[in-house]
């Protein structure tokens, strides 16, 4: 099966075992919000009974290889999974809830005020899909193998400061978020500062489009890529409840691929803090002032503890501010301690920034030799302008040597273009369904779907200002829709569902010497389709692992 196409009509044997989470394409698009949830059917009607005539191919098929890879080793049939027994789902589902609670899958419970703010205070399972979701091998090798290649990318866009100021000027004038993180840029480089020393923990996002069964990227997160930690653990539930329940189901926890994010998160963040050559220095995370997302933090910091003997504080931007000093030497002090990395868990949004301390102290780590990550630079190079920018022809080869590369990266982009084409833009306001605007923010929630599309191109045609540079326009994907089970604050409940896969990477670089340039594990996160918006931590989705078919 190539990686450009894949359906069920052309099945193997790996296949044969997640026909239940496959889904017949819909002809009714996500997008529109206002539709009807989708009607489940009875028990004796499965959401995840496979069609007669699809098992039957796969079958024939599946003797004709003869029962290849461990089914026939097995010595017994595929289970017929026509119906899944709601008692057999209950039992899942609690086993689910007590491994979750085991195991830290936690997260701060919104109904808790401290939740936020004190550890093992109103916890609550992280909101999860009780089974993994399928994913077509060749997919999922493509996006590792790009991996590399993008972080190769970002890490020479953000040494063009030129093009980072230029692609982003007509935006500082009307974003006045980007507009600070612009002047603090602008100060770095009249300061002439190398960061010779540079570290990306980066998540690349992408969805498999149905129609032209294609790989797109969504977007290149360079900042506060989050839930490595809780999505290891997805990783290790789902191969759990496979192992006690596949034979039930029909499924083969080895089909779920390995999910190191944690640890190679953790080895990157070390290694950093090796080559800073401060054995005494400490990682700072820098974190929100109310984080209910604290355990997925936590476990980073705990490996970086009990693996490579790194301390770690956590500290806010106003905290900082406060206890921050900088020394002659460029050395960077926090309630005295000298600080190696510094590691963004917050700084992405404009609500991180409330007052003049917060941007006092985002420029204080700037100015100092701790290696930030990111880097101002890195932080701008992320930006959905400069993944607009980067998408035009012949851009990418300013940057990237290899004609390969600049390929294999071009086949993943969607359409991307800025407001100021307007043959763009009267499509968009004819149809904008096919449309997404995106405005310079991270973090979910942000983004403007459906007939909200059309209103804003049309108000902003109307007023003739600028503000239009701070947005961009992107082609909308439309992932296969798929019947799930997904569990929030205890309660499981079936919907349809679309998946959007995030691959983790790290990036550290010494001067001219890559020390790690690494694909580093995933994150799946599943949301109900009817939900225009993805963030798991905004409450739109939830945590999921692959199973690859």
């Amino acid at each position: 099966m190539g990686v450009g196409h894949s359906s069920l009509s052309s099945c193997s044997v790996d296949s044969l075992c997640i026909t239940a989470f496959i889904a017949q394409p819909k002809t009714t698009s996500f997008s529109n919000s206002n539709r009807q949830k989708p009607l489940f059917p009875t028990k004796k009607q499965s959401p995840f009974a496979v069609l007669k005539i699809g098992t039957l191919n796969c079958a024939r098929v599946a003797g004709e290889m003869e029962i290849k890879k461990g089914i026939a080793a097995a010595g017994k049939p595929i289970v017929d999974r026509h119906v899944i027994d709601d008692g057999l789902i209950q039992k899942i589902v609690y086993d689910a809830l007590v491994w979750s609670s085991l195991h830290g899958l936690l997260v701060g419970d919104r109904n808790d005020q401290r939740s936020g703010k004190l550890p093992g205070v109103g916890m609550v399972h992280a909101p999860i899909a009780l089974l993994p979701t399928s994913f077509p091998e060749s997919y999922w090798k493509q996006a590792c193998e790009l991996a590399p290649i993008f972080n190769e990318l970002i890490d020479r866009v953000s040494l063009d400061g030129k093009f980072l100021q230029d692609s982003l000027a007509r935006t500082k004038k009307v974003d006045a978020f980007t507009s600070r993180l612009l002047d603090i840029h602008s100060k770095i480089l009249e300061m002439n500062k190398k960061e010779e020393i540079r570290l990306g923990l980066h998540r690349s996002d992408y969805m498999l489009d149905e129609k032209t069964k294609l790989l797109l990227q969504i977007e290149f997160n360079t900042i506060s890529s989050s839930f490595a930690g809780l999505g290891c653990l997805v990783t290790d539930l789902h191969r759990t409840l496979l192992n006690d329940y596949g034979e039930d189901l029909g499924l083969d926890s080895k089909r779920i691929p390995g999910n190191t994010a944690t640890g190679q998160f953790a080895e990157a963040l070390a290694k950093a803090w090796t080559e800073y050559n401060n054995p005494r220095a400490v990682a700072m995370i820098v974190v929100q002032t109310e984080e209910r997302n604290m355990y997925d933090q936590h476990w980073l910091c705990t490996v970086l503890k009990e693996r490579y003997n790194v301390r770690t504080i956590r500290k806010t931007l106003a905290e900082i501010d406060s206890e921050g000093q900088l020394l002659p030497d460029g050395t960077f002090l926090v309630g005295g301690q000298a600080v190696a990395v510094v590691y963004f868990r917050a700084g992405y949004a404009p609500t991180d920034y409330p007052s003049e301390s917060e941007w006092r102290a985002r420029l204080l780590m700037e100015q100092s030799s701790a290696i930030k990550c990111p880097s101002i630079s890195y932080h701008l190079a992320g930006t959905k302008k400069i993944q607009q920018e980067l998408a035009k022809p012949n851009v990418l080869e300013r940057f990237l040597e290899s004609k390969e590369d600049t390929a294999k990266l071009r086949k993943c982009f969607a359409g991307l273009w800025s407001l100021v084409d307007s043959d763009i833009t009267k499509k968009a306001i004819e149809k904008p369904e096919l449309f997404v605007m995106k405005p310079q923010r991270e973090g979910g929630g942000n983004n403007i779907y459906g007939d909200d599309v059309k209103e804003t191109l049309l108000r902003l045609q109307k007023e003739g200002s600028e503000e239009d540079a701070a947005y961009i326009l992107m082609q909308r994907i439309f992932p296969a829709v798929s019947p799930t089970f997904l569990i929030r604050d205890g309660i499981c409940h079936k919907d349809h569902a679309i998946s959007e896969l995030g691959v983790y990477s790290a990036y550290l670089r010494n001067k001219e010497s890559v020390i790690m340039n690494d694909q580093c594990g995933y994150l799946m996160r599943t949301k109900v389709s009817s939900s225009n918006e993805g963030g798991v931590a905004a409450g739109f989705a939830v945590l999921d692992s692959i199973y690859l078919t």
